[in-house]
């Protein structure tokens, strides 16, 4: 998946970044996983480094696998409100995970401004979260709601859906792009 470009790219920006600063933030230690993330390109648009310094919302519009979650974040009004958010966790479905929703269902919501920020700000977290964070935690969600995460190494679920590439760092938050779209209850 492409989605996984982010997490190869931070990878190496985070290590460039790792070598030439002896004061680097904790962001920089991050080391993206999964099976999604070998496809980052190493440079340019979408890259690690690319991506390293900008708010979240920008750097997943550079993500052509995150197209769908970045035209759902435009229309609910919240690029704003993610970017400049000071420090959170974003749970990052795929177009994949999108395309698995009944196309009635999701022009439906897509639709509705209120239901969709209801979704969408159900993929947030505040804080940056590491993966240490996710091995049994129960998340609040900026919505409200919770999440439950679980996993080790590089094996991760947040409710039903499994992070294809995680612990991608932006300069505002930790990304973890996963394969379904979560639902509130």
């Amino acid at each position: 998946m492409k989605g996984i470009l982010i997490a190869a790219a931070l990878t190496l920006a985070t290590s460039v970044a790792g070598a030439t600063s002896a004061s680097a933030s904790p962001q920089t230690a991050a080391e993206p996983f999964g099976p999604a993330c070998s496809s980052v390109p190493a440079s340019g648009e979408g890259s690690l480094t690319a991506i390293a310094d900008q708010p979240v919302a920008t750097a997943a519009s550079t993500n052509p696998e995150l197209s769908t979650l970045v035209a759902a974040v435009k229309k609910a009004g919240l690029v704003e409100t993610l970017n400049s958010a000071k420090a959170i966790t974003v749970f990052a479905p795929t177009n994949d995970a999108f395309a698995a929703i009944p196309k009635q269902d999701l022009d439906g919501v897509l639709a509705d401004k209120a239901a969709l920020t209801k979704i969408l700000t159900y993929h947030v977290v505040d804080g940056k979260k590491a993966p240490s964070d996710l091995t049994a935690a129960q998340l609040t969600t900026l919505e409200g709601g919770k999440l439950t995460a679980k996993g080790s190494g590089q094996d991760y679920t947040v409710n039903e859906a499994k992070v294809v590439c995680g612990d991608v760092p932006t300069a505002n938050a930790t990304v973890y792009v996963i394969d379904k779209v979560l639902m509130p209850e």
